[in-house]
């Protein structure tokens, strides 16, 4: 076991290497970005940057010292308002170019953009790995997740708006109901999957005739320089408007000027509580929000106890714990606690930690400076209460790598029950009845998902009639996640506001709107015009293929 040990302890005092030993194709020069895009422009920048340092540190002569790969603006208000007008101008109450294109012409644009997206790829997956330690294998799943899922939109696009190139006759009154655009939507992502979560907002407020202010993430915020040329390129000036600077001072400005219509945020619900509060006009803010999760996973003594601790692991351990479907809570039933917790503990043994463009790596650093101390918080606070680290080197650090730690038994005496830890901690609460963990997700303040792990029919019947009235996805068998992206993406209670999926998403981003008339010879006539000499892009009959 000693030795064990010291090949562990080894390994991790190894874990981070000199520049030369970084591979060649995985090497980056620092991208000082100095331009940003507003209104159609790439304007310089000769205010303050903000420097970036990967996760990744890099081993020298004085120490460890973590990886310089670049900066960006830092912003004022001035430069956001400034951003601000410009999507305001390009949407014009609903008058602008962009807002009244047809849809045809509107997929057109996002088509261009993607192919020049596709030609960014390299860049763009190298700054997402060096930017938040993500594994290069995810890094590229990550840049055609992306791909995937505009095409996708843009096929549910024209299926919806096949489906509303005809009329409705009801009572006389024949009707065109279409999807119209809501005006300026503010887009935040989050740093954890900075291109992919970002996307699944921005693309379909883009396509559905919105105009964009894009704040990047504050982690992750490099990677979508390579893309602002693409976005410059493919869209009429000021449809598409990056800023920048820090949060609090920028923000707030843009949310009193009472000019931004929809607020999509992935992130916290204290961010999302205080942003809608600064809006003078709440009525008149659609907010479409990803936000705080606490999943549970079920584990019964009827449970497959193999399968229970193969889809645990990857639910609770995938990007180190980083996900808003993170299984981050784990419920076993006593009397299978210790056979599971043995399990559980081997097949964390066997992941496999190193950095990011290592093969195979699962476990990677950390991107967030005070993570670690969060953590080890955390873990002090569960064992005041009675709970240890029960795997072995279990909390173990090297600068920004925390090796995961399984936390048992936790109970609501202790931080780790209640709090959302976005990190690699597995905490494990037994149970004996099943009630136990259907009022756990009655008083969470989180509602995403859950995950039942249990072959008895009875079981798992009686589980799911209570938890889909608290969660809004409940996975039987399986780890809670987003995909396929086809599927509703929303939470209950402060984990989300709106729903996300591919057709969910153009939903959230629009309005039905229509044109209705009696029917009678003289308006028959007068729309038979209008859609014979196509002077409305909105009233028509034309079908896209």
């Amino acid at each position: 076991m000693d030795t064990t040990k010291n090949t562990f302890e080894d390994n991790l005092n190894r874990l981070f290497v000199s520049e030369d030993e970084i591979p060649q194709q995985h090497r980056i020069e620092e991208l000082h970005q100095k331009r940003y895009l507003s209104n159609g422009e790439m304007k310089n920048w000769d205010g303050p940057l903000h420097e970036v340092y990967s996760p990744v540190y890099i081993k020298t002569s004085e120490g460890l010292k973590p990886k310089l790969i670049g900066s960006y603006p830092v912003g004022t208000e001035k430069e956001a308002q400034e951003s601000l007008n410009a999507a305001v101008e390009a949407y014009n109450d609903g008058r602008g170019e962009w807002p009244t294109m047809p849809v045809s012409e509107r997929i057109k644009h996002v088509e261009l953009f993607t192919k020049k997206m596709i030609a960014t790829k390299e860049a763009v997956v190298k700054l997402i790995m060096w930017e938040i330690g993500k594994s290069h294998a995810d890094s590229i799943k990550e840049f055609d997740r992306t791909v995937e899922y505009i095409y996708a939109t843009i096929d549910a696009l024209k299926d919806i708006d096949r489906d509303s190139s005809g009329f409705q006759i009801v009572e006389g009154i024949a009707a065109q109901v279409r999807r119209s655009p809501l005006g300026v939507v503010l887009c935040m992502g989050p740093f954890n999957y900075p291109l992919n979560e970002t996307f699944t907002t921005l693309i379909p407020a883009l396509i559905m005739g919105n105009t964009i202010l894009f704040k990047p993430p504050k982690f992750g915020t490099l990677l979508h320089y390579p893309l602002q040329e693409a976005f410059q390129e493919a869209f009429p000036k000021g449809v598409v408007n990056v800023i920048y600077g820090r949060g609090n001072v920028i923000i707030p400005g843009l949310m009193q000027s009472g000019k931004i219509n929809v607020l999509t945020l992935i992130g916290s619900s204290r961010v999302a509580n205080e942003l809608k509060k600064q809006h003078p006009k709440v009525n008149q803010l659609r907010a479409v929000l990803g936000l705080d999760a606490k999943n549970a996973s079920i584990i019964t003594q009827n449970a497959d106890l193999d399968l229970a601790v193969k889809e645990t692991l990857t639910g609770s351990l995938s990007f180190n714990g980083q996900r808003c479907t993170a299984l981050k809570i784990v419920f076993v039933q006593k009397s299978i606690a210790d056979d599971f917790i043995k399990k559980f503990n081997k097949a964390v043994s066997e992941l496999k930690f190193g950095l990011p463009w290592e093969e195979g790596v699962n476990l990677t650093p950390l991107p967030e400076p005070y993570k670690i101390d969060y953590l080890n918080d955390c873990i002090a606070d569960a064992e005041k209460f009675g709970a240890k680290v029960v795997n072995e080197n279990g909390a173990k650090t090297n600068e920004s790598f925390f090796y995961p730690a399984v936390v048992y038994p936790v109970n609501k005496e202790m931080k780790l029950y209640y709090e959302e830890q976005f990190g690699p901690i597995v905490p494990i609460v037994p149970f004996d009845d099943l009630e136990e963990t259907i009022q756990y997700l009655i008083n969470s303040t989180h509602g995403q998902q859950v995950s039942i792990f249990s072959n008895n029919s009875d079981e798992v019947a009686w589980l799911i009639d209570p938890l889909v009235n608290l969660v809004s996805r409940v996975n039987v068998n399986s780890q809670s996640q987003r995909g396929p992206d086809v599927l509703p993406f929303t939470g209950r209670k402060d984990s989300a506001e709106g729903t996300l999926s591919v057709t969910d998403a153009i939903r959230s981003f629009s309005i039905r709107s229509l044109v209705a008339f009696k029917m009678n010879e003289s308006n028959n006539q007068l729309v038979n015009e209008i859609i014979d000499s196509g002077k409305s892009n909105f009233l028509s009959t034309k079908f896209i293929f």
